[in-house]
């Protein structure tokens, strides 16, 4: 299954923005998201599964990934998960959620892009980039500089594997995060923050599409 990376949103119950977040969602596929992640880091689990199931009804065909609750994933049939480097092995993931399931992984350096079981994934998330206040950041932004890096160290052992820039990305730098070889940009406060979600993510994609016409890819 081939990810659509280019605006991928998170939505996360303490960066709302006060919005009901299954009508956040709605409102940033409007405007072009084309992947969804869930992140709830203080929900129990069963609130944690009423919230996935009501953000998936609002996703219509985008798919919906649960960040580090795989069995989350599983029971509000989530179309896949994303982890880090201290979360559930990518391994043991993929043999619970199955060979069709999106899988994606938190890369932050040149070593985890070496390391990463990319036959096992369908993109990696990579950064932070820059720096950001949706989550506490404990390594130095890696910048574009080190975006590319990882990017070239990913594609030398895979070609094409698809990559997205994480942290601090807006509509103002995204087109660096696209230049420097991701395939898109993955984003929280950029749209959940922004008076209006739908116009943000609508901004946000343009910019995004255009830097991708820029390398090549449509």
């Amino acid at each position: 299954m081939q990810v659509d990376l280019r605006v991928y949103a998170i939505v996360d119950p303490e960066v709302s923005g006060g919005h009901d977040l299954a009508e956040l969602t709605r409102r940033i596929v409007a405007g072009g998201a084309t992947l969804v992640q869930l992140r709830d880091k203080l929900s129990d689990t069963r609130a944690m599964i009423e919230r996935a199931r009501a953000v998936k009804a609002a996703l219509g065909s985008v798919p919906l990934i649960v960040n580090d609750r795989v069995d989350v994933a599983l029971a509000c049939k989530a179309d896949g998960v994303h982890v880090g480097q201290e979360d559930m092995d990518v391994e043991d993931a993929r043999r619970i959620l199955g060979p069709d399931a999106i899988i994606g992984l938190s890369i932050k350096t040149v070593e985890q892009a070496q390391a990463a079981p990319l036959d096992r994934l369908h993109y990696a998330g990579v950064g932070g980039v820059f720096g950001t206040t949706s989550k506490t950041q404990k390594s130095k932004p890696i910048g574009p500089a080190g975006l590319a890096r990882i990017v070239e160290v990913l594609h030398r052992r895979r070609p094409a594997f698809p990559t997205c820039g994480i942290a601090g990305i807006d509509a103002r730098n995204a087109a660096e995060v696209i230049a420097a070889g991701a395939d898109g940009v993955s984003v929280i406060s950029a749209l959940s923050l922004a008076p209006d979600p739908q116009a943000a993510a609508r901004e946000l994609r343009a910019v995004v599409d255009a830097a991708l016409a820029r390398r090549g890819k449509s």
